[in-house]
């Protein structure tokens, strides 16, 4: 099982809209709205490295209104 916790920037006003969009995502357990430097922190699972890699890169990344992720990977 792989774990990690992702940091999201996005454009000013569009946190609401884009949790919606995340909380779609089978692999993502939580979303959280936060105020700084982040916007949104998203806590996912996957099974392995690569699957984190695509969920990552695939699916989250290319959502409109993201403008920078940060990953945090969580060792088991």
């Amino acid at each position: 099982m792989e774990q990690a916790y992702i940091l999201l920037s996005c454009e000013i006003g569009k946190e609401q809209e884009l949790t919606s969009q995340l909380r779609t995502i089978n692999e993502i357990k939580n979303v959280m709205i936060t105020y700084g430097e982040y916007d949104i922190v998203v806590k996912a699972e996957t099974e392995n490295p690569e699957k984190m890699d695509n969920l990552i890169t695939s699916k989250i990344r290319k959502l409109e209104k993201i403008r920078s992720t940060i990953t945090l990977r969580v060792t088991l």
